[in-house]
């Protein structure tokens, strides 16, 4: 059965990268918990350029769902702090 949220991923024409540091701040995380995700997580967009990660934001907020603890941190510290409810 496929996850409830895969239906949504769409390609955006002009997505917004963010880098590691911006990523755990709007996730409600540490860096590290972001670059562990980089290299365990296989949903996690992302590109190397000069030598520094570039996150593509949906992956990140689809990634940060998938976990009920990361998605906790996400409505509590993180972005989801200024979001009333997700349409998802």
């Amino acid at each position: 059965m496929e996850n409830k949220i895969d239906f949504l991923i769409k390609e955006a024409a002009f997505p917004i990268w963010v880098s590691v540091s911006e990523a755990a701040n709007l996730g409600g995380v540490q860096n590290k918990t972001i670059r562990r995700a980089l290299k365990e997580a296989k949903e996690l967009k992302f590109k190397i350029v000069k030598n520094r990660y570039h996150i593509e934001l949906g992956s990140l907020i689809l990634f940060l769902h998938r976990n009920t603890k990361l998605k906790n941190k996400l409505k509590e510290y993180g972005l989801g702090q200024y979001v009333s409810e997700w349409k998802a």
